[in-house]
């Protein structure tokens, strides 16, 4: 069988007889036209990979040929063969999407090296990768099991989401679970090292600790405030790291990233505690205690984050920027966006603009009720995908192209990731305990404490203690916390969709991007 059928359209063919033979050689149909109406007869009744095409023919002209091609068959790729090297030709072909452009006289290892970079592209890059992957996986290997502290697991994550990208240009379902269990090996470590670390983070005891939610303005935000240049704070909620790679090309277009960096979100890893700790640059311990009216607990009615642009202003001066000149602006709904895209240009005014843009928590949440975004975002490929997809065309993107051409500076960042949950864990607790899936606080919880990390008092971990008697307890890995009563029910609704709370890489481990304008 042949690698794959080739047509050449060239008015002096004959004298490429040799070139035909050794194509033929290497495995490929080759079939031979004249003429460019001939080509497009062709291309209407038979398939085609590659159509090979001189640019000068009497009577049509590649290019002509070209066009009538693509509207037969857009996604024929075309090599177009020419003597002519002028400027204006070049362009002309490439704005009609040729797939190569090869100046006579051609030698046969150039044509065959155009076909292979056309025909054979996928394969080769997933043969590239997979054999990649299998050299890195030792290394991958031994970092997880060489007792690493906070900053190399923020490195192993990063490697781990690298390869699960590259991964998608694979046809290997084999390294593909491979590399899905290297990740589940690597949560299931990363459980115990925070079990092992995060209450000292808190307590503040041991110096060494990464930045986390309560200090993220304070060390990457503040110290990129200049009177004169704007900076741009902008958080989107609940993205993941991946999701951040996935959106990283459009940012690109528009800003030069100076600095791709992570941070940890505190636990509970969901936006109520952590966003909260973002703006107040305060434990949530401390939030209740000193905005005791402001703080609502799980338990209580109401939105528990109508307060961040007042804790921004109390964070503001409690590190001596009372007189910055700063905005605050939350997108929730698309109207809400648009308004910011029209208003834009007046925010250049100000030395802070602080930008909440909700989008991707109510991805998640969707996908959790609507059927529909189950098919949509089944997996964190087709998850990537959707928030790239909305990135692109969401007034967000619209109204930074309107300020990218000014000298300002971008924050990007958010308040927690979220983790594909797979394993059900039986939790019994009373009327008060929490609904959440990855995080439950209550008194009289009970257990398997193989299975969670729990803080009996939650002030150890920085928490509010609603209750006497009440704890915190946390999921780990991709399992998820569900009550014995209608226990089914809520397992197979729930397996396999996106939530936060608990500890996980991709609910802890997330973004913070400095750029600037190009």
């Amino acid at each position: 069988m042949a690698l794959a059928k080739i047509l050449w359209v060239d008015d002096e063919i004959e004298s490429l007889q040799s070139q035909k033979i050794f194509l033929q050689n290497k495995g490929y149909d080759v079939q031979t036209l004249t003429n460019g109406f001939d080509a497009i007869d062709y291309v209407k009744d038979n398939f085609v990979d590659v159509v090979l095409m001189d640019e000068t023919m009497p009577g049509i002209t590649g290019l002509e040929t070209l066009a009538k091609i693509k509207e037969v068959n857009s996604q024929i790729p075309v090599v177009l063969i020419t003597k002519n090297e002028t400027e204006n030709l070049m362009d002309d072909a490439i704005g009609s999407q040729i797939a190569d452009y090869l100046i006579k006289p051609v030698n046969p290892n150039q044509v065959l090296l155009s076909l292979k970079k056309i025909i054979d592209n996928r394969r080769l890059v997933a043969e590239k990768t997979t054999t990649a992957y299998q050299q890195q996986f030792r290394n991958l290997f031994m970092a997880l099991n060489s007792n690493p502290d906070y900053n190399e697991w923020m490195d192993i994550y990063k490697k781990l989401v690298y390869w699960e990208l590259e991964m998608q240009k694979s046809d290997s379902p084999e390294m593909q679970e491979v590399l899905q269990t290297q990740k589940s090996e690597a949560n299931t470590e990363f459980f115990k090292f925070i079990s092992r670390n995060y209450l000292h983070w808190i307590s503040g005891k041991n110096g060494h600790r990464p930045v986390l939610s309560h200090t993220l303005i304070k060390e990457k935000v503040m110290p990129h405030i200049e009177k004169g240049t704007p900076t741009f704070f902008i958080l989107i909620d609940n993205l993941r790291f991946d999701q951040w790679k996935a959106i990283q090309p459009i940012f690109a277009e528009s800003f030069r990233i100076v600095e791709e960096d992570s941070f940890y979100s505190i636990l509970p890893t969901a936006t109520q505690y952590a966003r909260n700790a973002i703006f107040s640059g305060m434990l949530p311990s401390e939030i209740e205690k000193r905005f005791p009216a402001q703080w609502k607990n799980d338990d209580e009615e109401g939105s528990k984050n109508l307060n961040e642009e007042e804790f921004l202003r109390a964070q503001l001066k409690s590190l001596g920027k009372g007189d910055l000149r700063f905005s605050y602006t939350k997108v929730l709904h698309n109207n809400t966006g648009l308004d910011l895209v029209n208003n834009i240009h007046n925010l250049l005014v100000n030395d802070l603009n602080v930008i909440v843009y909700n989008f991707v928590d109510m991805l998640s949440h969707a996908r959790t009720e609507m059927e529909v975004l189950k098919e949509l975002a089944g997996d964190e490929i087709s998850y990537r995908s959707i928030t790239a997809s909305w990135f692109e065309h969401s007034p967000l993107h619209q109204a930074l192209k309107k300020v990218a051409d000014k000298n300002i500076k971008v924050v990007l960042a958010t308040d927690h990731g979220s983790v594909r949950v797979k394993t059900p864990v039986k939790v019994v607790g009373d009327k008060q305990t929490t609904a959440n899936l990855r995080y439950k606080h209550g008194r009289n919880l009970a257990y398997n404490p193989k299975d969670v990390l729990a803080f009996k008092d939650p002030r150890d971990g920085g928490l509010p203690s609603p209750t006497i008697n009440s704890s915190y307890i946390f999921a780990g890995e991709d399992t998820f916390l569900c009550y014995p009563n209608n226990y089914n029910h809520y397992v197979n609704y729930y397996r396999n969709t996106f939530q936060h709370g608990g500890v996980s890489l991709e609910e802890m481990i997330v973004p913070v991007v400095q750029m600037v304008s190009k």
